[in-house]
């Protein structure tokens, strides 16, 4: 597994790659089959640490962590404890949930936009109804059942994903609803 251990203004030691390697490794290593990389970055907040940490999996999943603590390595421990408990849970669902699935995720690609923000001026008025693109890039677009979707969503820390569902063939979305429940939308043929 490839690491990325980096700081925000911060400088990091030897002592501490050393430490999230092991600590973060034996934990992916028992709960993870084949993870590709992780990227961990530590930054200060005020008065706390920060530490994130992402973990992408070769089944096409990614696991993000995020802690704070007063204490740098304090914010990894917690960091590291979150990610384990994902790790966990989302090993539990696939032994339960998906024992059928034996090839990775499958991957659409799709454009993705970035528009620009509108701003109100009183007088001017648009020339077209057309928004302003200010990126456009290539995105993924995973290829997964229902449950694989909210489990990935979870997992990534996201508001929304959206997804080829393999029961249908169409392309569904799963957000997180203001009262905490997941919604799936499943347009009609």
């Amino acid at each position: 597994m490839r690491y990325q251990i980096t700081g925000k203004q911060i400088d990091i030691g030897a002592a501490l790659q050393t430490h999230v390697k092991d600590e973060l490794g034996s934990v992916v290593g028992k709960y993870a089959e084949r993870p590709t990389d992780a990227n961990i970055i530590f930054s200060k907040s005020a008065h706390e640490f920060v530490c994130e940490a992402t973990v992408h999996l070769s089944t096409g999943l990614t696991a993000q962590a995020k802690a704070h603590a007063t204490e740098i390595y304090a914010a990894f421990d917690d960091c590291n404890a979150k990610m384990e408990k994902q790790l966990r849970r989302y090993k539990r669902r696939l032994k339960d949930h998906h024992r059928d699935r034996a090839e990775p995720v499958e991957l659409f690609g799709a454009s993705s936009y970035i528009l620009a923000q509108e701003v109100e001026a009183e007088e001017a008025e648009p020339e077209s109804l057309q928004p302003v693109i200010v990126a456009e890039m290539e995105t993924k677009i995973p290829s997964l059942s229902v449950g694989e979707a909210v489990m990935q969503m979870e997992l990534a820390g996201a508001p929304v994903l959206v997804f080829k569902n393999e029961g249908k063939d169409g392309v569904n979305v799963v957000y997180r609803r203001d009262d905490g429940n997941i919604g799936w939308i499943d347009p009609q043929a």
